[in-house]
């Protein structure tokens, strides 16, 4: 459903030379194009991410039943109960598969277009701060871990398989990867985008990102395709993500801020 690594690569390509040729001349659109190849940058190595593994599906089998394990010593909801409560209801299932499928990339797109006319002075902050959770969520998700559609133990079955909405392959194949439970990067750029509106914002418009964030949190785990500390993790990641994002910010800051022009000396008279 989604666009493949490839080609999101070459549209960092292609975005990349349109900025660097019309900078010099409109450079309002040339830094449109360089943050877009650097979200493009972001979108392709979340999907390569997908395909890469240090260590095999049956290890991942057993890394979800020890999650699922996990979550019930830490007494946590369990998935299996709020997922068996909205199956019933056909119209709420179809409506969370579709928003697990389709929400999860636009949003931010919408968010960072939103955030960098209308925020210009907060957007370099939450533009790091995406680069930065998405590179912690993807180094973890390099040991793969199976979402609870996939674990036997659980009970759970695959909402999106069952109405025809699944973005998913066969099993180790398709555009997605299937492998990526912990943490959730679904809830991760869910979690951002309702910070940093409820930060940046004093509109009467900005409980549209909390909102999202608490719709992501719910979905993701209602269908099966991921735990609940696939979420909770991903939003502890978020925290040091931000502050060292700004951080960023105000090194890059200072290193473009000349050099005071040290005062010439006044001559001695004797």
């Amino acid at each position: 459903m989604w666009l493949p690594w490839e080609y999101a690569l070459v549209l960092v390509v292609v975005f990349a030379v349109f900025s660097r040729q019309i900078r010099a001349t409109r450079p309002r659109l040339g830094a449109v194009a360089g943050e877009a190849a650097i979200v493009s940058v972001l979108y392709s190595l979340w999907q390569l991410a997908g395909q890469l593994s240090l260590l095999g599906i049956e290890r991942a089998l057993e890394r979800g039943a020890w999650l699922w394990d996990l979550e019930r010593t830490l007494r946590l909801p369990n998935e299996q109960v709020w997922q068996a409560a909205m199956i019933p209801h056909s119209l709420w299932t179809q409506a969370a598969n579709l928003y697990y499928a389709i929400a999860h990339v636009p949003a931010m797109g919408l968010f960072l277009v939103w955030s960098f006319l209308r925020h210009g002075a907060s957007y370099r902050t939450w533009r790091n701060t995406l680069a930065l959770v998405t590179g912690m969520c993807l180094l973890i998700q390099l040991i793969p871990v199976a979402p609870p559609r996939l674990t036997d133990k659980t009970g759970m079955i695959d909402t999106g398989l069952a109405y025809g909405q699944s973005v998913y392959g066969t099993l180790g194949r398709g555009i997605a990867g299937q492998l990526q439970a912990m943490p959730s990067i679904h809830v991760a750029w869910a979690a951002l985008i309702g910070w940093a509106a409820w930060e940046i914002s004093d509109s009467r418009w900005r409980w549209l990102g909390p909102m999202h964030f608490a719709l992501t949190f719910l979905v993701v785990a209602l269908t099966g395709n991921h735990y609940w500390l696939d979420g909770i993790v991903a939003m502890v990641l978020l925290v040091p993500a931000r502050y060292l994002g700004a951080a960023i910010v105000r090194w890059t800051d200072d290193l473009r801020r000349p050099a005071p022009v040290a005062a010439e000396p006044e001559p001695v008279h004797t």
